[in-house]
Formats: C-alpha cells, sequence, structure tokens
C-alpha cells in the first residue's frame, strides 16, 4: 500500500468514508512509521510521507474502521540529553480514539538493556537505561484502533445541573456494579451496567445529580504493580487520553459506543456524567520505565526533565514523571482530549488529579498559567463543570483556594475540620462555622461563589465512611506493599474498640457518627461529595488505599441488612430535604450581618449551648465543642428564573462533638415563633414534618454524645419558594411547605 501525503490536521486516525489519514507530532524525530496488523497480529509498516510543522502524516486509502495501528519513531538514542528515540519499539498514538490489547512487560517494552527492579528509579536494577535495547515488542503493547465518530445520540441534551444545585457522587465504574443482583450479569462492572435502570434509579432515590467516575482513559498497570501480579483497579495511570478504557466494555472492541449509550441513557435521566481525568502524569513512569508512547515519540516535549541531568524527570507526582506544561504541544494534547470529550463524548465536566501540577510554569504553581489561560478562553471548556484536587506533591503544591474563578475544588480543609469536630477534637467550632457556610475565608475573593467548595468527608484515597468510624489504624497488608502505602494520619476515631465488634453499644455509636457526617455534608453550603458506597454502609475492612483490590473489597454491596438499609433511607431523606430548601445551597456568600426584609434580621447566626448568639468569649474556648448555626429562609438574596424573590423556611442545626450528653437551648422568640424536629441522628431515621410537638422558644432539648439536631421553625406560608432547574419539590408531610 501506497500512503498518500494526506493532512496534517487533525492529529490521530481519522475515517473519512473512503481511508485513514493519520497525523502523529514529534520536533525531535527524523522519521515515523505507521505500522498496521492485520487479525492474526502481522505487522506492516509504512513511512509517513510528509510533515508539515513538525507533524508526521499519510492518508491511507481503503482502511476501515477497526484496523489496528501503532508507530515507530526514528531519532537520536541519547538519554543523557533525554533523547529516547528507539524504532524497535512499537508506540500507542496518544490521539487513538480506541486501544485495544494490554500491555505485556514480558515482550520487551522497556527501550534499554536489562529489566528494572519494580519501583521508580529502578533501585539495584540490574537495567542500562543508557544502552538501547533492540529487540521488537510489538507482542506486548497495546494497538490503536481506527473508529467510525459517527453515533446515533437522538435528542440527548447536557442537564445542565447549576452548581449550587448539584450534588456529586464518586464512583468506579466497575465497582458500581459487579455485585447488584438485578443488574443483568453480562452488563455487571460496564458503562452499560452503570447506566442501567437498576443503578439510575438508586442514584435517583438519592438525589444524586451528577456522576463523578474514576478515570475512564484507557491506561496500562505501573510495573511495580505487575512484577507482583497486582492491577492498578483504580486507574490513575492514564496510557490513552482519548480512549475510554476497554475494561468497561460488555463487548470487546465497543468502547466508545458503549460508553456514548452510558452518557445518552444517564442524561436523558437528567444526570450529568464528570470524569476524574490524570493529565499531571503517565504510565510510562521514570526514567527506568516502559516506552510506551509519549516517552519514543518525543521524550523532551511531553515531559518535564530535571535541568541539570535531562536524564531524569521532575516528579510533581510521585509517580515519576511529570508532563511537560510548558511546552504548546503537551498544552495542544491536553486541550485536544478535554474538547474531544465535552463534544464527541458529550460529558459534562472533569475532575482534575493533582492539578497543581498542570499549572506549574517554571518552578511554581501559577493561577495565571497557560493552562488556566486557555481553559478560560475557550467557549467549549470553560462552559463545563471544573473541580481540581489542588494539590501535587511539589514544593507549593498545596493551593485549596487559590484556583481561578471559574473552577471549584476538593476542599481538603472541609474534610480534615469536619473529620476533627467529629471526632472529639475540641476547639474546632470557630473553623467548623467557616466550614458549614461555605469557607469564605478560602473562596470569596475574585468573583467566587459558595459552590467553589466541594464539600467531602471522604473520597476514594482513604477510608469509607463506615470505616472512619471503625478503624484508627489502616489495614493495607493485602496490597502487597507491607501496610507502607496509604494515609497514617487519618484522622479517624473508632469509637473505642478497633474493628468490627458485637459491641451494641459502640455499634450504635458508630452509625450516629455516620449519620452526623451525613448530616453535617447536607446542611453544609457549597457541593456535597458523596463517595460512592457510603451511603449503604460500605466497609473495606480498614484498607485506606484499595487501588490495587479490584474483588469484593472495592466492589459495592447491595445485600442490605436492616441497619444498613437505614442508612440509606437516612441519607435519601437528608439530601432530599437539602434539595427542597434552597437556603442550604446559597447562591451567595452569608454575610452575618442585618439583611433587609428579613424576619430574622440576619442570614445566619451562631448560638451556643445556652440559646444565646457566640461571643468572642464562646469562640476562643479551647473545649468548645456545641454549635448551633441559624440559616434565614427569608434572606436568600436568590431570584428564580422570573425574577421574583425565593422564599424558604429558617432552619436550626446543632452540633454536639463532645461524646458526652449535653443540653442546649433554643433561642428567644426573636428568632421564632416556634420549632420543630426534623432530624436527630441518635435516632436511625428523620422525623417527617407533621410529627412531633412544636418547641417553644428556650425549650430545653438533650443531644447525646456526638450527634446532631436540625429543627425547622414553624411558621405557616414560607416553603412557598418555585425552584428552577431540576428538581420538583414534592414535601406533602411537612405542612409548612407546600410547595
Amino acid at each position: 500500500m501506497k500512503l498518500r501525503p494526506g493532512r496534517h490536521t487533525p492529529l490521530g486516525a481519522t475515517y473519512d468514508g473512503e481511508g485513514v489519514n493519520f497525523a502523529v507530532f514529534s520536533e525531535n524525530a527524523t522519521s515515523i512509521d505507521l505500522c498496521l496488523f492485520d487479525a492474526q497480529g502481522r505487522e506492516t509498516c509504512h513511512t509517513l510521507p510528509e510533515t508539515t510543522a513538525h507533524v508526521f502524516h499519510g492518508y491511507a486509502p481503503g482502511l476501515r474502521p477497526g484496523q489496528r495501528y501503532g508507530f515507530r519513531a526514528y531519532g537520536k538514542w541519547n538519554p543523557s540529553e533525554g533523547l529516547r528515540f528507539n524504532a524497535h519499539k512499537l508506540l500507542v498514538d496518544p490521539y487513538a480514539r480506541a486501544i485495544d490489547g494490554e500491555l505485556d512487560y514480558s515482550a520487551a517494552v522497556f527501550p534499554f538493556v536489562g529489566t528494572p527492579a519494580p519501583g521508580l528509579g529502578g533501585t539495584d536494577a540490574p537495567a542500562d537505561d543508557l544502552t538501547m535495547d533492540t529487540r521488537d515488542d510489538a507482542a506486548g503493547v497495546p494497538k490503536g484502533v481506527v473508529v467510525d465518530s459517527r453515533f446515533n445520540w437522538a435528542l440527548d441534551k447536557r442537564p445542565r445541573i447549576a452548581w449550587a444545585d448539584t450534588v456529586l457522587y464518586e464512583a468506579h465504574v466497575k465497582g458500581m456494579t459487579m455485585r447488584h443482583p438485578d443488574v443483568p450479569p453480562d452488563l455487571r462492572g460496564t458503562y452499560l451496567g452503570l447506566s442501567s435502570d437498576p443503578i439510575i434509579a438508586h442514584l435517583k432515590r438519592l438525589g444524586v445529580t451528577t456522576l463523578e467516575l474514576l478515570p475512564v482513559h484507557e491506561h496500562a498497570d505501573e510495573w511495580s504493580l505487575a512484577a507482583r501480579g497486582a492491577k492498578n483497579y483504580w486507574g490513575y495511570s492514564t496510557l490513552g487520553f482519548f480512549a475510554p478504557d476497554q475494561r468497561f466494555a460488555a463487548q470487546r472492541g465497543r468502547q466508545v459506543e458503549e460508553f456514548k449509550e452510558m452518557v445518552r441513557r444517564l442524561h436523558a435521566q437528567g444526570l450529568e456524567v464528570v470524569l476524574d481525568v490524570v493529565y499531571n502524569h503517565t504510565c510510562e513512569g521514570d526514567w527506568m520505565g516502559p516506552m510506551l508512547s509519549l516517552r519514543g515519540l518525543d521524550n523532551p516535549t511531553y515531559y518535564r526533565l530535571r535541568k541539570e541531568n535531562r536524564r531524569l524527570y521532575e516528579d510533581f507526582t510521585g509517580c515519576g514523571n511529570s508532563l511537560n506544561m510548558l511546552h504548546p504541544q503537551t498544552l495542544k494534547l491536553i486541550m485536544d482530549s478535554l474538547r474531544y470529550w465535552v463534544t464527541e463524548m458529550r460529558v459534562d465536566g472533569f475532575r482534575f488529579d493533582l492539578a497543581s501540577t498542570l499549572a506549574r510554569e517554571i518552578d511554581h504553581v501559577d493561577k495565571m498559567s497557560a493552562f488556566f489561560d486557555i481553559i478560560h478562553q475557550d467557549p467549549i471548556l470553560s462552559d463545563v463543570k471544573l473541580i481540581a484536587e489542588p494539590w501535587d506533591l511539589g514544593d507549593g503544591g498545596y493551593q485549596v483556594g487559590n484556583f481561578p474563578v471559574l473552577w471549584t475544588e476538593w476542599n481538603a480543609q472541609y474534610r480534615d475540620c469536619v473529620r476533627r469536630f467529629w471526632t472529639g477534637d475540641a476547639g474546632t467550632v470557630g473553623e467548623l462555622a467557616s466550614r458549614l457556610s461555605g469557607s469564605s475565608d478560602l473562596y470569596d475573593d475574585g468573583g467566587r461563589r459558595p459552590h467553589a467548595s466541594i464539600n467531602f468527608v471522604t473520597a476514594h484515597d482513604g477510608f469509607t465512611l463506615r470505616d472512619l468510624v471503625t478503624y484508627e489504624k489502616k489495614r493495607n497488608l493485602a496490597n502487597g506493599e507491607d501496610n507502607r502505602d496509604g494515609w497514617d494520619h487519618n484522622q479517624a476515631w473508632n469509637c473505642g474498640v478497633e474493628g468490627e465488634t458485637d459491641d451494641v453499644e459502640i455499634r450504635a455509636r458508630r452509625l450516629r457518627q455516620i449519620r452526623n457526617f451525613i448530616v453535617t455534608l447536607a446542611v453544609s453550603q457549597g457541593v456535597p461529595m458523596i463517595t460512592s458506597g457510603d451511603e449503604l454502609g460500605k466497609t473495606q475492612g480498614g484498607n485506606n488505599n484499595a487501588f490495587v483490590q479490584d474483588n469484593e473489597v472495592s466492589w459495592l454491596d447491595w445485600d442490605l441488612d436492616e441497619e444498613r438499609e437505614a442508612l440509606l433511607g437516612l441519607a435519601c431523606d437528608v439530601i432530599s430535604l437539602r434539595m427542597r430548601h434552597p437556603v442550604f445551597r446559597r447562591a451567595r456568600f452569608l454575610s452575618g450581618k442585618r439583611v433587609d426584609g428579613s424576619e430574622l434580621g440576619k442570614d445566619i447566626a451562631w448560638f451556643s449551648a445556652a440559646g444565646e448568639e457566640m461571643s468572642l468569649i464562646d469562640w476562643q474556648e479551647p473545649k468548645g465543642a456545641v454549635l448551633g448555626m441559624l440559616v434565614a429562609g427569608d434572606a436568600l438574596g436568590w431570584t428564580d428564573d422570573d425574577g421574583s424573590a425565593l422564599m424558604d423556611d429558617s432552619f436550626l442545626v446543632w452540633l454536639n462533638g463532645s461524646r458526652d450528653k449535653v443540653t442546649v437551648k433554643l433561642p428567644s422568640e426573636e428568632w421564632g415563633e416556634g420549632w420543630r424536629l426534623r432530624v436527630d441522628t441518635s435516632l436511625p431515621h428523620t422525623l417527617p414534618g407533621h410529627q412531633g410537638e412544636e418547641l417553644a422558644p428556650g425549650t430545653t432539648l438533650e443531644l447525646a454524645g456526638s450527634s446532631a439536631l436540625l429543627l425547622k421553625r414553624m411558621r405557616p406560608g414560607r416553603g412557598s419558594w418555585r425552584p428552577s432547574g431540576f428538581f420538583e419539590v414534592v414535601d406533602p408531610d411537612d405542612v409548612s411547605s407546600p410547595g
């Protein structure tokens, strides 16, 4: 077959109905071969005939979707200068829309002589990374696949959930569905299983608006894992930034179509899809890692090399390498990938893993970096949800509160403060007030809103919510690293006994603690994020870093006993209450100052156990562990789509972080003529609005140790607000919110 010159854009393999155009960038290669593979794995190579602006390109007439291919790049082998061209190694197209096959480390995939010891830097490795290995590795390298991008999206429409109305749910495609009895067996662990009716029903019952999926980009297991027979279950080890992970396809080779089908089904039910994306590093690891794609195509273009020794890599991620955000082609690769997932795969946003790495200029994290500038002006990317994990492992990498105006952030300070409060760390009430009210100390600057704070207590890396109240020390031996991996500082409290117990009192306290965390998330300003399975009482047996546990340790257990069913019911009720009441999800920061037109006078007020507004002495009490928060529903400063002011009920929240029961006093009549209890976390369920006596101002209430109360102010006519967007108000058992 003779290749025609073709075009240098777009990059990747593009099928036009008559053939395929191939285009690949390399600033330092001398030539690049296109290698085609037939069904038996036989390879034929053709030199790409043209080069335009460092892009090697050629057109292959007659090729069809399904064709497997790779590249071989020729150039200088001089690792000391950062150049590692080795045409004996097959390379995956960075722009491949689909990838087929698994990485086989037994197939000479290292570009140098010898096999390194597993681990960063190949410590004590019987290998020489300065000497080229000349064995062919094509049999062990995944192949790119030409795809036909056509898909019937029908009437698909992005849900466009407002940030203030968003409830995030962090989930793993496989772990969510593998054990669900109502998901068809052939769909378990797949994109189609995640969008099946039983899973959608659960998400909607829980009140979720937005799925945040752990990585679905095609990945490859690190050598350190493969050497001991382990797999990277989470997938934070990207091989292809455009290719959906083939692990989650119900039928081999249909991962692109099935991913699109998943998005279409979820959108039809009003659910958004946000992807956890890993652009900070790749699966190729450090200088002793395999050669699979970017390293062999143009190592100094795509990776940050050390200035003092270009043989080695800068590593801000702890994974061996960092992508070179100083080079325009690397920025283009990332931006092209992001736009592809929005325009072709129709996702609704992204959560950026170790996002500080992407904003590093010469040495430090810069909020004026090219990465942020490009996204800010891009008409596609500036219009989707952008979530940062605002830290990395480099100097100055912790950037909570410092991302630009369009961004939201995983608020680690929220997580840490809420954990400390509920584990009984006295003296945290001052900071807790900031976290409950939207963390304005972090985000009320430069035009940001309360939704900039993604509030979470747990995430995929760390204890589950149940394990957080069951263990204080990690139990990661099953990961194969002698319990060295994972956090040591868990900010956890086991309620008196380490691990599982039959002690009735301790089990009751643990369930109360779980309910405390759920209620705290629900009443906090900002965007709540629920970790998949926490609402079901999921346990990982104390494993706080289950990234290699592709088994029942990580998969959700849907066989609920009475306790776990009650927990799910409470979580559904509390999140539903949040979504019915915009007072808990304000569009603007609370001020604590007088608001004209509000019967309560202020939009928020804080109370001591004595029922009096908190004084300076109260805030500074070193053993303070009780806090009352009153949020005013008639001081929202929020209008509906017609411009009419929204009105809501007012709520009083009491939180007792001490381990002893305390007595609190309801505020005087100026703050409300009557109150009715809606949530008491010492009970396994919420309380319907029409039940329970009306409590007069000044009434004293007893809070159990480590418990919370939520009371609603009784005032007929409140609750007449009209929400816009996703949720329809249905509150038939609440007489003061006719809806």
